[in-house]
């Protein structure tokens, strides 16, 4: 659980700031999204395989753009 103090002569904006910042840091947000629904086991697994997909083609396509470009290759 995220807690802060506030510190003397701090204002409430910059607490408010280390706050968000430190429930971001402990990753709060996301388990309480991910604990806001149930998904049965064939489910996850289906969530869990497209996320693979999507990154497998991300990858792809990051290191396809780096190299040469295949389209001009007349020159």
């Amino acid at each position: 659980m995220a807690e802060i103090r506030l510190q003397e002569g701090e204002s409430l904006e910059n607490a408010l700031r280390r706050f968000k910042r430190k429930v971001q840091s402990e990753d709060i947000i996301k388990e309480v999204k991910r604990h806001s629904y149930y998904l049965k086991p064939g489910e996850k697994r289906r969530v869990k395989s497209a996320l693979a997909r999507k990154r497998a083609r991300k990858k792809i396509r990051r290191e396809g753009s780096s190299g040469t470009d295949t389209r001009r290759s007349d020159k």
